[in-house]
């Protein structure tokens, strides 16, 4: 006598051709994702902004507390708020948040060794570009080593590449989940029933117009740059729908969304890595962050070799029928 088989439990990353935009869900989600955040980076206003902010403990100020807290956590409180009070329950929260790191072992490579690839490439490239913004001496750490500091500035640089490639997404996986439970985990699989392309970008550009009220207050851009703060919202919605294509693919490849918490941890880890070596300006427009308009170009490519067939989103043991 044959068992009875196990019921199979479709993931919310797999496309289902019939399946249609809950877009209840998705306006509370939203409004809560903004709304939360938003009223946080009020109050950070309000106290002084992100430069002025008053210290707070071990040498963090409230401002940079908030953020990485109130601010940064806002999606996941969203998409926890929103499954609540629309009755929708959390088996799919349960498959988003299942790791299937034994299924999905490249999706974690990808996501780990990724951003930093793509980072320094475009890093390269800013430097080509602009070359006389490098700076071999680096005087940047030098300036802040005491004279008789035990490590020579190449040795720190050093220091800060190895963990940046290591250590550092780790830790930063923490705090990045607060935003890819959100977005990768729970905005972009409602809208997946437009089709990959459509959905991918515009969780990439909710992503980055959600960023704006701390881009006006100097987040990743400083605030002497041409045309601030609208240029920064502009190159950063560039970032987010560039940066986001790729977290969007280790999320559908792993069908979970820790490869998207990984990756994003993994972008902050490196993303700064280009200042150590460039000398100091103004403006950070253009580079050498990961949020620079030139940084992020190799980002751009992938992510249009990624939606140009949708279907290598899902990688070769996915889904196949996207369209």
């Amino acid at each position: 006598m044959s068992q009875p088989s196990t019921p199979v439990v479709s993931s919310p990353f797999t496309p289902t051709p019939s399946a249609s935009v809950e877009r209840r869900r998705v306006l509370v989600f939203s409004v809560l994702a903004f709304g939360i955040a938003w009223a946080v980076g009020g109050v950070i206003a309000l106290t002084g902004g992100l430069r002025d902010s008053p210290p707070l403990v071990a040498g963090l100020s409230l401002g940079t507390v908030l953020l990485a807290t109130g601010y940064m956590f806002a999606p996941a409180a969203a998409h926890v708020l929103t499954r609540l009070m629309t009755g929708e329950g959390f088996a799919d929260a349960r498959a988003v948040l299942r790791p299937n790191l034994r299924s999905a072992p490249r999706s974690y490579l990808l996501a780990w060794v990724g951003p930093a690839a793509l980072t320094l490439v475009g890093v390269g490239l800013y430097f080509a570009v602009f070359p006389s913004r490098f700076d071999p001496t680096l005087s940047t750490i030098s300036s802040v080593l005491p004279a008789d500091a035990p490590l020579s500035p190449t040795l720190v640089v050093g220091i800060q590449l190895v963990a940046a490639l290591t250590v550092g997404p780790a830790i930063n996986t923490v705090f990045a989940f607060g935003e890819e439970f959100g977005w990768r985990g729970y905005l972009l699989p409602k809208l997946l029933p437009l089709g990959p392309r459509i959905a991918v970008g515009l969780v990439g550009l909710v992503w980055g117009v959600w960023h704006w009220p701390v881009i006006a207050m100097g987040y990743n851009y400083g605030v002497g740059y041409p045309g601030a703060p609208w240029t920064g919202m502009l190159a950063m919605v560039v970032m987010t729908v560039s940066t986001g294509t790729f977290l969007a693919w280790v999320t559908l490849r792993a069908k979970s969304a820790w490869p998207a918490a990984l990756g994003h941890g993994a972008v902050n880890a490196v993303g700064g890595i280009g200042l150590v070596v460039s000398r100091p300006a103004e403006s950070l427009l253009l580079g050498p962050t990961v949020t620079g308009l030139v940084v992020v170009i190799p980002w751009g490519l992938l992510a249009g070799w990624l939606l140009l067939r949708p279907e290598r989103l899902w990688g070769r043991a996915g889904v196949r029928d996207a369209r």
